[in-house]
């Protein structure tokens, strides 16, 4: 590591865990209340108690500082998830489910789709920091099932397992205005999921 990136590393480390996730929650209530365009670091940052200075420094980008705050909501990361069965494994990822941590998502989410039409930045910062570390820990979690034999390795649903399940939480609000819940995830995953991979 050089001099620079070690010095970078210790300014973004001065903030506590625990702040960190203050910060975070702050960002989210913003989100909900303003939205996405009216959403500013000068409000972050009155919210918050802190300067904008400390805000860019360690997040970068309000684009940046939004997706990391999105993340920081998931309970656990697909890829941290193995209990030895393709089953356990979604049984798992439901169980961390929280009912309304995810109502909570859905409509920042909806709220969001607008703006990242409108907002290459938060486009690409939502795909680095929220999308793209969900579906590889997904695709980790799948090859897995795949080599113990759980999933023909030529299954063509293998693919489009994140479509499934993005499209069930992007799908449900607009069919029967709710958002998904444990329950719903649990008989979208048995009754489409599973077929679709041959389990």
């Amino acid at each position: 590591m050089t001099e620079e990136a070690s010095e970078t590393s210790a300014r973004r480390s001065r903030i506590t865990p625990e702040r960190q996730a203050e910060l975070h929650e702050a960002v989210l209530d913003l989100l909900r209340e303003v939205g996405y365009d009216a959403l500013t670091m000068d409000a972050v940052a009155a919210r918050t108690k802190s300067s904008k200075a400390t805000l860019y420094r360690q997040w970068g980008s309000k684009p940046e500082l939004v997706a990391k705050a999105l993340r920081c909501t998931q309970p656990v990361s697909l890829g941290e998830i193995d209990t030895g069965t393709l089953r356990g494994d979604f049984a798992l990822m439901v169980a961390h489910s929280d009912d309304a941590q995810m109502a909570k998502d859905t409509a920042l989410m909806r709220g969001l789709a607008h703006a990242v039409h409108e907002s290459p930045e938060l486009h690409k910062a939502l795909r680095d920091l929220l999308v793209d570390p969900e579906i590889n820990g997904l695709q980790q979690l799948l090859q897995r099932s795949v080599d113990r034999g759980e999933i023909r390795p030529d299954c063509p649903a293998l693919d489009f397992v994140p479509h499934m399940l993005i499209g069930a939480f992007i799908a449900l609000p607009l069919i029967e205005d709710r958002s998904v819940d444990q329950a719903f995830l649990g008989e979208f995953i048995d009754a489409v999921v599973f077929p679709a991979l041959g389990v």
